[in-house]
């Protein structure tokens, strides 16, 4: 009973200690916000009076809402296609049987190896002959179909109780209409968790969306955020403050969405 009781103890112990390690860099992070850049140089761990001032300097060096439209537009219609097109392509793989399936699942899964530096310059290639460089649908398009989304969506489909779909057929409902309003809603939750990992891929996507927007009016948060870190003499308040906002939006996505994402990754399908 005493190791036992030990034991939990230090498992506690050990998880306080993790938990604080991962919350001091938001917590850093919100504090420099509230400082100015020599008072976050000395290491200050203590908030400030310089917030107002450092959101009054960052709206008027940028159009604040217009950054974050941009950014919004980008994460949301990113999302919204990503999940349509690989849910279809996941229920497709795991529901309909034919010969090559399983080779093809495989060839989709080893693109997954491929780093996307390697990419980079075919996409930009492509995307300046299609005249399409500094436009957010070159943003969004490279991402609708990913190989990881496709499998997670034909794992959750695993769980999927069949006899649903075959008592749908035997009803005579249209196979569109058996994955609109059979599947879909019962596997909400895994849409849920999809929406959350896709949403902030997207919201924190930097190295792509740095090499094809170069107008100033289609930038998102993230490049502006960088433009200023490497600016001769960066204003760190300001940065910190943009840092803070930027994250927001992520934040109010997980939390709103938090009880389906643990009930998909604990496997509830109801």
């Amino acid at each position: 009973m005493r190791r036992s009781t030990f034991q939990n103890a230090i498992m506690h112990l050990f998880l306080l200690v993790m938990s604080l390690i991962s919350l001091f860099p938001f917590y850093w992070m919100v504090v420099s916000s509230t400082n100015n850049t020599s008072q976050i140089n000395i290491g200050k761990f203590t908030f400030g009076d310089q917030l107002l001032k450092n959101f009054h300097t960052l709206t008027s060096q940028v159009d604040l809402p217009r950054i974050f439209w941009n950014t919004s537009k980008i994460a949301v219609v990113n999302t919204v296609a990503t999940l349509v097109i690989c849910s279809l392509a996941g229920y497709a793989f795991e529901v309909y049987k034919s010969k090559g399936r399983e080779k093809l699942y495989v060839a989709l899964l080893t693109t997954m190896m491929i780093p996307f530096a390697a990419l980079m310059i075919p996409l930009f290639t492509m995307f300046g002959k299609a005249g399409l460089l500094d436009t957010h649908f070159a943003v969004i398009l490279p991402t609708v179909s990913v190989a990881f989304i496709i499998f997670y969506f034909r794992q959750c489909t695993k769980s999927f109780p069949k006899e649903l779909i075959d008592a749908a057929r035997v009803e005579g409902v249209a196979e569109w209409k058996i994955f609109l309003h059979v599947y879909v809603p019962v596997m909400r939750p895994s849409y849920s968790a999809a929406f959350i990992i896709v949403f902030m891929n997207s919201w924190n996507a930097f190295l792509w969306p740095l090499i094809v927007l170069q107008s100033n009016e289609l930038k998102t948060i993230n490049l502006v955020l960088s433009s200023f870190a490497s600016a001769y003499a960066p204003d760190y308040g300001l940065i910190m403050i943009g840092t803070v906002m930027s994250t927001i939006p992520s934040l109010i996505i997980f939390f709103a969405m938090q009880k389906q994402f643990i009930a998909s990754l604990t496997g509830a399908v109801k």
